[in-house]
């Protein structure tokens, strides 16, 4: 299973109660406990800030995880992504552009132009449910998503979108390779951010193995 935690500080710091200021060190905290717990990619997605600050948000997660399998992929900014030596963005250019290693994912909301994202190293497809982000889109549910990973033929797709604990048996069903999330990995009012990373992680990786093995 492909686990890709995606990041969202404003609400992680939220459910931590944390003030504005400390939002960034939450999302390191959760970084490095993710990577350490065995999260395959990191997905920074922090829209509204300045190329200077994820630019420097993404290079200190790059040495927080350093020591750990784990890869830090930005989202839609090829600029911060070469800065950092990572990346995550449209597959054929970039890869023309950036030095050998970089991991390419692309996001899909359905079959359409999957053929064109072929170089990539692996989908997102969604949005697979319901989910807070993403209030009012045409969701592709259990079969959109098995239509994706049949289309992709092979190429890993992770499917994103109100995923969690209780939605694995509906991904593994799909043959999907593993799922992306925010909400997955942000804990409920009261919990510690480092220990329920952990625990989410190992209780996602054992529903998936469980769920494949009933397919």
């Amino acid at each position: 299973m492909i686990l890709c935690l995606v990041t969202d500080r404003r609400r992680l710091g939220a459910a931590m109660s944390a003030p504005e200021a400390d939002w960034i060190d939450v999302l390191r905290q959760q970084v490095a406990a993710a990577a350490l717990a065995g999260v395959d990619l990191i997905q920074v997605r922090e829209p509204d800030l300045e190329a200077r600050e994820l630019t420097d948000l993404v290079r200190s997660l790059v040495r927080l995880t350093a020591s750990t399998p784990a890869k830090v992929l930005v989202n839609d900014r090829i600029d911060v992504a070469l800065a950092a030596k990572q990346q995550s963005i449209l597959p054929a250019e970039v890869r023309r552009i950036a030095p050998a290693g970089f991991v390419i994912g692309c996001s899909v909301h359905g079959i359409d132009g999957i053929g064109a994202r072929k170089s990539a190293d692996f989908l997102i497809a969604g949005t697979v449910m319901p989910t807070a982000s993403k209030p009012a889109v045409d969701y592709l549910n259990e079969d959109g998503l098995s239509r994706v990973v049949e289309a992709a033929a092979g190429q890993p797709v992770l499917g994103i979108g109100g995923l969690d604990l209780r939605s694995i048996p509906l991904l593994a069903s799909t043959r999907a390779a593993g799922l992306a999330a925010i909400g997955a990995f942000i804990p409920e009012a009261g919990e510690d951010v480092i220990g329920n990373v952990q625990k989410r992680v190992s209780a996602l990786r054992f529903a998936f193995d469980s769920a494949r093995r009933r397919t």
